[in-house]
C-alpha cells in the first residue's frame, strides 16, 4: 500500500476531531442560511390547488381556499365544465415557501424553526431535516401526546404532576415531545410544561425538543410564515380572540412540521404524516448502534374523545405502549375506569354508563354502533395490560408521571416475545440511554435477579462513554467487576479512543501525529489492529500521562502490542523485516502492569476519568483504588499541569478545582492513617508505588506543590524525623551542639538515639503485656514473635553512635553554619586587613574554601536520586533563589579573583570582591529557614520585596517628574552627566528622607557653593542669576513645587507603601507556616545527601565520590528515608490497610455532610413540600369523594326502591306468576340476566384472534363483536358482519348470506365475518403441527425441537401446515425437507404422540370456517438415522431446518408456542 493509501487513516477519527476544534472550522450564519434554504428547495414540498371550482360560496374553491390564492392557470372560464374537483387530481406539489425560524410577539419573545412540507413528504427526509439541518441530537424516546384538541379542565395538581413529569422524562433520557402544536388542549399543556421549565432553567445545554406537526391549512395567521426565500425570523402573532374555527401555534414548542395537502380549514391532515414520522423515528438505533436496541415511543394519553380511541388502538396494535392519565376526562377516564377489571366485566353497558358520565351532553350524539365498535376496542385495549399504563395521581406508588412512562416501556419490552433472552439487555440499555438509575434499580436490579460481571461489561463500557456515574456505581454494586472488564487491554483502549473532544484529546492526537511523522522519517510503517492505520494505543496515553505526571516516574503501562513493519533500501538489496514490538521488561515498574494479580484496574478507571476532568466517574474510580493516597496525589498533579498547559481559562478553573479537591482526599486518608498508626503512615509518604510509576506519595505532593498536605503534622513529622536522622526528636538543641564538640558524651546518655527509643518503648510494651497475661492467664503474644523483635533491635556500637551522630542533617547543618560563619570572617579580614598585591596564605585558604563551596554546587546540581534527568534538575536548581544567589558569589568571586590577579585592574578586582561579600552575607538568611520562628519571616521579606519593585516604579515617577522639573528651572544648559543625574534623580529622592535643598530658596543661596560655569568638577553649575547676582528662578514656585512633592511622596506614597506592607503581612501570615512547611523539605533533603564534612573539609568527600561513582565505577548508594521499596507482602498489608482508613474517610465524611446545615436545610424543604402536595391532593379528592360517595348512596337507594317494589307487586294476593326481578344495573335492550350469566360462565374462553377489526391479508374490517355477544346463543339484533371469500376476489364482499353458510357455524361464537375468508374450505380446515423432538446429550438435560424458516412471516415456525387428513403431513414440507426425510418422517407419523386436537383461535377464522389443528409429537433417540438425515439436511437447507431449545424464551407464534408447552409437560421438561 502506497504512503497517499494509507496517509487519510493513520490518525483516528476521534483523535484527529479533537485536534481541530469545530470552532476553528465555523462558517458564517449568512452561509449557512443560504445552504438550509438551497436544501429546503431541493427536499421539501408544499402542496397547492391547481384547478379552481367554486364551493357553495362565490369566491372560495372546493379546497378552502379563495380565488385570488390560486395561480392564474388554476382559474378556468366560466363556461368550463370538463371535470369536477378531484383532491388527488387537482392538488399538486410545488417547492415550499414558508421555513425558517419563527418568532412569537409579546413578552419574553421565544423563537422556533418551522417548514411547510407536503403530506407525501418522506419521513426519512423529515427526521434528516430534524437532526443533521436543524442540528437535534437523536432522540433516546419519543414522547407522542395525545387528547383533547380542544380546551379542557385540569385540576391543579393534576396539571403541575404532568408539567412536571413530562419536563423531567424530557430531560433526564433526552426525548423528544411529538404533539399537535396548536394554542389548544393538550397541545397547551405540553408547550405550559415546555414554559415553565425554560423560565426555571438558566441553562440551554438541557433545552427541551418540543416538535408540534400541525396542519398548515388551519393555521391562524399563517400568511406571516410564507417567503420564498425563507424567513430569518418571521413574526408570528398569536391572536386566539380572532381565530375563529382556525388554530394557533403554540409559541412553546421548539420545532413546527406544518403539513398541507393543499386544503383550507380541514383538520386532522397531519394525522398520517405524524404517524409515519413516529414509526420511521422508532426504527432508527438508540444510541449505541452496535446494540441493535430502537429508539422507544411511548403515547401519553389526556382527555380525548373518539379519535384519541383510535390512536391508542392503532397503537398498541403496533406495540406502543400507552400512558393514560386518569382524571384528566373523558376517554382517557373511561379506559381508566375499565383498565382494572376482567374483559368480561367490560360490558357494553357498562361502556354507556362511563361515556354518559364523563362525556356529558356529547354522549347523546353518540350512535349505538359506534358505542359498540368501542366497547370492542376498548375490551381489546385492556387486553394488552402489558401495554396499557393508568396514572393515577391519588395512588401513592405511581410517584410522577416520568416514573409511569419510563416503567410502561419496560413493561412493554419486558413481555416483548421477539426481544427473548434480549429482553433485560434492551430494558437496561434503554434505562442507560434515558440515564434514570432509579428505574434500573427497581425494575431490573431486582434482589431476585443474579447476574454475571461479563453480561453487564457492555453496560459499564456504555455508562462510562455516556458520562453515567450514578449507573456506573450501579453497576459495580450488582456485580461489575473491574479487573475482568479492564481485562483486555484493548477495552481501555477503546474508552481512551471514545474520549469526549478535551485538552488531553488534542495533546493525545499531536503526539500520535508526530509518532507517525517520526516512523516516516525512518521508513517504518506502522499496521494498527484493525488494519486501517495507526490508531490511539496505550503506548501513546502513557507517554502523554508521564509527561504531565513527570518524567521522573517510570511508565504506567507496558510498551504496545503494536506490529511495526520497517522497509529499508540497500544497494545491492532490499530488506523487509518485521518487528514486533513486545519488547523485554524492564524492572521498572511495568511487570507490576504486566502481573493480572498486581494490576490495579480502579487506577485505570480513575486515570482515563482524571484526564478528562470528570469529577464524578473519577470520585467512583477513585473509591475502587486500592493505592488511594497515591491516586489522589498523581491527580492533583496531572490536573495542575494540565491547567498549567491549557489554554481555556474556564477549562483551567475547573481543573485546578478539581486538583485541589482531590488533595483534600488524599489529607482525609492520610489523616485517618496517621491517627491510626504513625509508623505505617510514614511508611505509606515514602513507599514507592508501582501502580504509579514507583514514585512516592511524598515526591508526588511536593511536585503537584500540594502544600496543604505536605503542611500535615504526620508529613511535619517524617520530615523532622529525616533531620535528626539516628538521633531522637526530642532532644534538645542545645544538647546537640554541645555533643558536636564532645562527642564521647553520647556514650554516657547524654544524648538519645531513635534506636534506643524503640528499644524502651518495646521492652515497656512486653511488661505491660506480661503484666496482663499474669493477671489474666492469657496468652497475648507468642515467645517466637518476641524473640524476633528483640533480634531486630539492638542497641547501638560506639562506632555507629559516632557515625549517626555526625551523618544527622540536623549535625551536618550546624557544623555548616559554623564553617559558612568561618568563611565569612576570613573573607571579611582578607578584604579588610590582608588583601596584599600577591596572595597570602590566608587568601589562598579563602580559594581553596570557595573551591570546596563550588564543588558542592557542583555535586547538588549532578546528585539525582529521584530520576528526574539532568534538564529537570537543572531546571529545579535556578528556580530555588539561594541557588541563584550562590551562583551570582562564585561567579562575581571568580571574576574579581580574575580582575585581582591583573596588575592593572587590582583595585576594581578588590571593588568586585566587596561586593561579592554582600551577596555572601545575603545567602546567610538560607540559614533561617529551618527555624520555625524567623522560616516564615524570610517568604514574607521575599513578598514584600516583589511589592517594594512595583512601590519604587510608582515613586520613580514623581522622582522623576520633580527631579526634571526643578532641574530645568534652576539650571541652565547643564551638560554634565553626573551632575545631571544628580540633579534630577539623586536629590529629589533624598528629599524624601529630609535632606532638603538650599537652592530654590534665595535666602539660603550662596553663589561660593556653586560654579558660574559649571567648570569646577566638584561644584553644581550655578543657577540663572540677575544683575544683582541673586536667583532669576521664581521661588514661590520652586517653594510650591517641592511642597507638593513631599506631600505626595513622604505622606501619601510613603503611607501606601506601610499599607501594601501591612496588607501582604496580613495576607502571607496566614499561609507562612504551610509555604515554611513545604518549603523546608528542599533544605532537609540537601543536608540528607550533602558530606558529613563542612566546608573546607568536604573537598575530601567530594574526591572519594568522585572516585567512588567515576572511577570504580559503582552505583550510588539507595537511600530509603525517602523512597523505600517494601516486600510485596508487606505492601499488600500496608495497601489493605490503607483501603481500610480509607473507608473510615468516606463514612466520616459522608456523615459530615448528613449532619450539615445545608443538608438540613434541604431535608426540611423537601420534607414541607411532600406535605405540602398531600395536603392539596387531598384537598381536591375529598370533595370528589363526597360526590362519589353521595352517588353511590342514590343509586342505592333506587335499587332498594325497585327491590321492594318488586316484593310489594309479587305479594300482591291476585295468584299470578311471581315476575323477574330487575337487573340492579343498567343494560341495553339485548342484555338480559341470562346474557350476563352466561358470560360469567364462559369468562376467558372466547376466541380473540379471530375477532381482530383487521382481518390479515385483506382491506377488510370485521364488525365489531364486544366479548358478551360472542356466544350464537346470546341475542345480537345489531350484528351485521362482512362477507369475504378471498378466493372471489372480493366481488362478493358486502354480501351478507349464502345459501350455504347456514350449514357451518364456528363453534367458538361470533368472529364479525362470514363466508369462507382466507381459508380453504367452509366449515373445518385441518391444520397439522409437527413438533419432532431429540434430547441435545445423553444427560437428557436439554430437550430440542425441529424448526423451519418461514419466508412469508420471517419467522421459525413448527412443522406444519393445512391437511386433508390428520393421517399425513402437509405437502409444501417435501419442499422444504427434501423427498427423502419427507418420507421418513411420514412414515413415523402414526408413531407419534397426539398432544392436542381441537379449534384454534386463528385470526382467519370466520363465522363459517375455521382452523381445526393437530399436534402431534416424534420423539426421536439419538441414535435414530433419521436425526442423521435431519443433520445431513440441515448443512444444505441454509438454515431453512434448524434445532431449537424446548424453552419458553423461543421465537414462534403464540399458538405454536401452546403447543410446544404441551409437548414440555408430555416430557416432564419445565417450560
Amino acid at each position: 500500500m502506497g504512503e497517499s493509501e494509507v496517509e487519510p487513516q493513520l490518525i483516528h477519527t476521534l483523535a484527529i476531531s479533537a485536534a481541530r476544534p469545530s470552532k476553528h472550522l465555523s462558517v458564517s450564519p449568512s452561509f449557512q442560511r443560504c445552504a438550509f434554504s438551497s436544501w429546503i428547495r431541493e427536499n421539501i414540498r408544499k402542496r397547492e390547488c391547481c384547478f379552481f371550482e367554486k364551493n357553495f360560496r362565490e369566491d372560495v374553491c372546493q379546497c378552502g381556499y379563495p380565488k385570488t390564492a390560486h395561480v392564474d392557470e388554476a382559474i378556468k372560464p366560466e363556461d368550463f365544465t370538463g371535470e369536477t374537483w378531484d383532491k388527488h387530481r387537482h392538488v399538486r406539489e410545488v417547492p415550499t415557501d414558508a421555513f425558517g425560524d419563527i418568532s412569537f410577539d409579546g413578552l419574553g419573545q421565544k423563537m422556533g424553526k418551522y417548514v411547510r412540507v407536503s403530506t407525501d413528504t418522506s419521513p426519512e427526509v423529515l427526521y434528516h431535516l430534524l437532526t443533521e439541518q436543524w442540528k437535534l441530537s437523536c432522540p433516546n424516546l419519543l414522547i407522542s401526546v395525545t387528547g383533547g384538541a380542544k380546551n379542557f379542565y385540569l385540576k391543579s395538581h393534576l396539571k403541575s404532576t404532568f408539567h412536571r413529569g413530562l419536563i423531567k422524562v424530557a430531560q433526564t433520557t433526552g426525548a423528544w415531545i411529538i404533539t399537535g402544536g396548536t394554542h389548544t388542549g393538550v397541545m397547551k399543556h405540553v408547550g405550559q410544561a415546555v414554559r415553565d421549565y425554560a423560565l426555571s432553567s438558566s441553562s440551554m445545554q438541557g433545552q427541551i425538543v418540543a416538535i408540534g406537526v400541525a396542519t398548515w391549512g388551519v393555521i391562524h395567521n399563517r400568511d406571516a410564515l410564507v417567503s420564498s426565500e425563507g424567513c430569518f425570523p418571521a413574526h408570528y402573532l398569536m391572536d386566539v380572540n380572532g381565530q375563529g374555527r382556525l388554530s394557533c401555534l403554540d409559541n412553546n414548542h421548539t420545532h413546527f412540521l406544518l403539513v398541507d395537502d393543499g386544503t383550507h380549514g380541514r383538520y386532522g391532515v397531519e394525522i398520517e404524516l405524524r404517524s409515519r414520522l413516529e414509526k420511521c423515528i422508532s426504527r432508527k438505533l438508540l444510541g449505541n448502534k452496535a446494540s441493535g436496541v430502537t429508539i422507544p415511543v411511548v403515547c401519553v394519553v389526556l382527555d380525548g374523545g373518539p379519535g384519541t380511541l383510535n390512536t391508542i388502538y392503532n397503537a398498541m396494535l403496533n406495540g406502543t405502549p400507552c400512558v393514560i392519565l386518569e382524571g384528566s376526562g373523558r376517554i382517557a377516564d373511561v379506559i381508566a375506569q375499565v383498565a382494572g377489571l376482567p374483559v368480561t366485566r367490560v360490558t357494553i353497558g357498562l361502556i354507556h354508563q362511563l361515556l354518559k358520565k364523563f362525556f356529558g351532553q356529547e354522549y347523546e350524539r353518540f350512535a349505538d354502533l359506534m358505542i359498540i365498535k368501542w366497547t370492542k376496542m376498548i375490551q381489546d385495549i385492556i387486553r394488552m395490560p402489558h401495554l396499557l399504563t393508568v396514572f393515577r395521581v391519588n395512588e401513592e406508588s405511581h410517584g410522577d408521571v416520568d416514573l409511569a412512562m419510563l416503567q410502561a416501556l419496560l413493561k412493554a419490552s419486558r413481555t416483548s416475545e421477539s426481544q427473548g433472552v434480549e429482553s433485560w439487555k434492551r430494558q437496561l440499555e434503554l434505562a442507560i440511554a434515558w440515564n434514570r438509575v432509579d428505574i434500573a434499580e427497581t425494575e431490573i436490579f431486582t434482589e431476585e435477579s443474579q447476574w454475571k460481571s461479563s453480561d453487564l461489561h457492555w453496560a459499564m463500557f456504555s455508562a462510562l462513554v455516556g458520562n453515567k456515574p450514578q449507573f456506573v456505581s450501579l453497576l459495580l454494586e450488582n456485580g461489575v467487576n473491574l479487573r475482568e472488564f479492564l481485562e483486555d487491554e484493548e477495552t481501555l483502549c477503546e474508552l481512551y479512543r471514545q474520549l469526549p473532544g478535551g485538552f488531553f484529546l488534542r495533546k493525545l492526537a499531536k503526539r500520535v501525529q508526530s509518532s507517525r511523522s517520526r516512523r516516516q522519517a525512518f521508513g517504518i510503517r506502522a499496521r494498527a489492529h484493525s488494519g486501517q492505520g495507526e490508531m490511539i494505543s496505550m503506548t501513546h496515553v502513557c507517554d502523554e500521562v508521564r509527561h504531565f505526571l513527570g518524567n521522573f516516574t517510570k511508565p504506567l503501562y507496558p510498551p504496545s502490542t503494536m506490529t511495526f513493519h520497517f522497509n529499508m533500501t540497500l544497494e545491492d538489496a532490499s530488506l523487509s523485516v518485521s518487528l514486533f514490538t513486545r519488547l523485554p521488561l524492564r524492572s521498572d515498574g511495568t511487570e507490576a502492569q504486566r502481573d493480572p494479580g498486581r494490576r490495579d484496574p480502579g487506577k485505570d478507571l480513575f486515570l482515563w476519568a482524571v484526564i478528562q476532568n470528570n469529577k464524578a466517574l473519577a470520585e467512583i474510580a477513585w473509591e475502587q483504588c486500592r493505592d488511594c493516597m497515591a491516586a489522589a496525589l498523581a491527580a492533583s498533579k496531572i490536573l495542575k499541569k494540565m491547567a498549567e498547559e491549557g489554554s481555556d481559562a474556564d477549562e483551567a478553573a475547573d481543573m485546578q478545582e478539581l486538583a485541589n479537591h482531590y488533595e483534600k482526599h488524599a489529607i482525609g486518608v492520610f489523616s485517618k492513617c496517621y491517627n491510626s498508626d504513625e509508623e505505617r503512615a510514614k511508611k505509606l509518604l515514602v513507599r514507592a508505588s508501582p501502580s504509579w510509576g514507583r514514585t512516592t506519595c511524598l515526591r508526588l505532593a511536593l511536585e503537584a506543590d500540594d502544600k496543604n498536605f505536605v503542611a500535615q503534622s504526620g508529613v511535619q513529622a517524617l520530615l523532622t524525623q529525616i533531620w535528626c536522622g539516628e538521633i531522637s526528636v526530642d532532644n534538645p538543641v542545645w544538647r546537640v551542639m554541645i555533643c558536636m564538640i564532645f562527642f564521647p558524651l553520647i556514650y554516657t546518655g547524654f544524648l538519645v538515639f531513635r534506636c534506643d527509643e524503640i528499644i524502651q518503648r518495646e521492652t515497656e510494651r512486653n511488661e505491660e503485656i506480661k503484666t496482663v497475661e499474669s493477671v489474666t492467664g492469657s496468652i497475648l503474644r507468642t515467645n517466637i514473635q518476641d524473640n524476633d523483635s528483640c533480634s531486630r533491635l539492638k542497641p547501638l556500637s560506639n562506632w555507629s553512635r559516632l557515625v549517626c551522630l555526625y551523618g544527622s542533617p540536623q549535625v551536618k547543618f550546624y557544623w555548616s553554619i559554623v564553617s559558612y560563619f568561618a568563611f565569612l570572617f576570613l573573607f571579611a579580614v582578607v578584604l579588610m586587613i590582608d588583601f596584599q598585591t600577591m596572595p597570602s596564605v590566608w587568601e589562598m585558604l579563602l580559594y581553596i574554601w570557595l573551591f570546596s563551596l563550588v564543588c558542592e554546587e557542583i555535586r547538588q546540581l549532578f546528585h539525582d536520586p529521584d530520576g528526574f534527568g539532568f534538564r529537570k534538575k537543572a531546571r529545579m536548581y535556578i528556580n530555588d533563589l539561594w541557588n541563584i544567589l550562590d551562583v551570582l558569589s562564585i561567579l562575581l568571586f571568580l571574576i574579581g579573583l580574575a580582575l585581582r590577579l591583573t596588575s592593572g585592574l587590582f583595585y576594581v578586582g578588590k571593588i568586585i570582591l566587596c561586593i561579592d561579600f554582600v551577596v555572601f552575607c545575603l545567602r546567610l538568611m538560607a540559614i533561617f529557614t529551618i527555624s520555625r520562628t524567623l522560616g516564615p519571616k524570610i517568604i514574607i521579606v521575599r513578598r514584600m520585596m516583589m511589592d517594594m519593585f512595583f512601590f519604587m516604579f510608582l515613586l520613580s515617577i514623581w522622582v522623576v517628574a520633580y527631579g526634571v522639573a526643578k532641574q530645568g528651572i534652576l539650571i541652565h544648559n547643564e551638560d554634565r552627566l553626573d551632575w545631571i543625574i544628580r540633579g534630577a534623580v539623586y536629590e529629589p529622592y533624598l528629599i524624601i528622607f529630609g535632606n532638603f535643598p538650599t537652592n530654590i530658596d534665595n535666602t539660603e543661596f550662596d553663589i561660593d557653593s556653586c560654579s558660574m560655569n559649571g567648570t569646577d568638577p566638584l561644584k553644581p553649575k550655578c543657577p540663572v542669576l540677575n544683575r544683582n547676582q541673586t536667583p532669576a528662578f521664581p521661588e514661590w514656585l520652586t517653594i510650591i513645587m517641592l511642597c507638593v512633592y513631599l506631600l505626595f511622596a513622604n505622606i501619601l506614597l510613603l503611607n501606601l507603601l506601610i499599607a501594601i506592607f501591612n496588607f501582604t503581612f496580613q495576607e502571607v501570615q496566614d499561609n507562612t507556616d504551610r509555604i515554611w512547611k513545604f518549603q523546608r523539605y528542599e533544605l532537609i533533603k540537601e543536608y540528607h545527601s550533602r558530606p558529613a564534612a563542612p566546608p573546607p573539609f568536604i573537598i575530601l568527600s567530594h574526591l572519594y565520590i568522585f572516585i567512588r561513582s567515576v572511577v570504580l565505577c559503582r552505583p550510588p548508594i539507595i537511600c530509603k528515608n525517602f523512597k523505600n521499596e517494601l516486600p510485596q507482602i508487606e505492601e499488600e498489608e500496608l495497601l489493605s490497610w490503607e483501603a481500610l482508613m480509607k473507608d473510615r474517610y468516606l463514612l466520616s465524611t459522608q456523615q459530615e455532610q448528613i449532619q450539615s446545615t445545608e443538608r438540613r436545610i434541604l431535608d426540611t424543604a423537601q420534607k414541607v413540600t411532600t406535605i405540602t402536595e398531600r395536603l392539596e391532593r387531598e384537598d381536591e379528592y375529598s370533595f370528589d369523594a363526597v360526590v362519589k360517595r353521595l352517588a353511590r348512596l342514590e343509586e342505592q337507594v333506587s335499587q332498594s326502591t325497585r327491590a321492594l317494589q318488586w316484593i310489594m307487586d309479587n305479594l300482591k294476593p291476585q295468584g299470578l306468576e311471581p315476575k323477574e326481578a330487575p337487573s340492579l344495573s343498567s343494560t341495553t335492550a339485548d342484555e338480559t340476566p341470562d346474557t350476563m350469566r352466561n358470560v360469567s360462565e364462559n369468562e376467558d374462553s372466547f376466541h380473540v384472534n379471530a375477532r381482530q377489526f383487521h382481518y390479515p391479508n385483506s382491506k377488510i374490517t370485521r364488525f365489531p363483536v364486544p366479548e358478551e355477544k360472542v356466544p350464537w346463543e346470546v341475542s345480537f339484533s345489531s350484528y351485521m358482519p362482512v362477507y369475504y371469500a378471498a378466493e372471489d376476489n372480493g366481488d362478493n364482499a358486502g354480501r351478507s348470506e349464502c345459501e350455504d353458510l347456514d350449514k357451518y357455524r364456528n363453534p367458538e361464537g361470533r368472529t364479525g365475518i362470514t363466508g369462507q375468508g382466507a381459508l380453504g374450505q367452509l366449515g373445518p380446515n385441518l391444520n397439522i403441527d409437527l413438533v419432532v423432538t431429540r434430547w441435545q446429550d445423553s444427560e437428557r438435560s436439554v430437550m430440542e425441537y425441529l424448526a423451519i424458516w418461514d419466508e412469508s412471516q420471517g419467522k421459525l415456525a413448527l412443522p406444519g401446515g393445512p391437511v386433508q387428513s390428520a393421517d399425513q403431513l402437509p405437502v409444501m414440507l417435501k419442499r422444504t425437507m427434501g423427498k427423502t426425510l419427507y418420507e421418513k418422517i411420514n412414515t413415523k407419523l402414526s408413531e407419534g404422540t397426539k398432544v392436542f386436537e381441537g379449534y384454534v383461535d386463528d385470526s382467519r377464522n370466520t363465522d363459517n370456517a375455521w382452523v381445526q389443528t393437530t399436534v402431534v409429537n416424534i420423539h426421536l433417540a439419538r441414535t435414530s438415522q433419521v436425526i442423521v438425515d435431519i443433520n445431513n439436511m440441515m448443512l444444505s437447507s441454509h438454515g431453512s431446518l434448524q434445532w431449537q431449545e424446548v424453552s419458553s424464551k423461543t421465537r414462534l407464534s403464540q399458538n405454536q408456542r401452546d403447543s410446544l408447552r404441551l409437548v414440555a409437560e408430555l416430557h416432564n421438561r419445565k417450560f
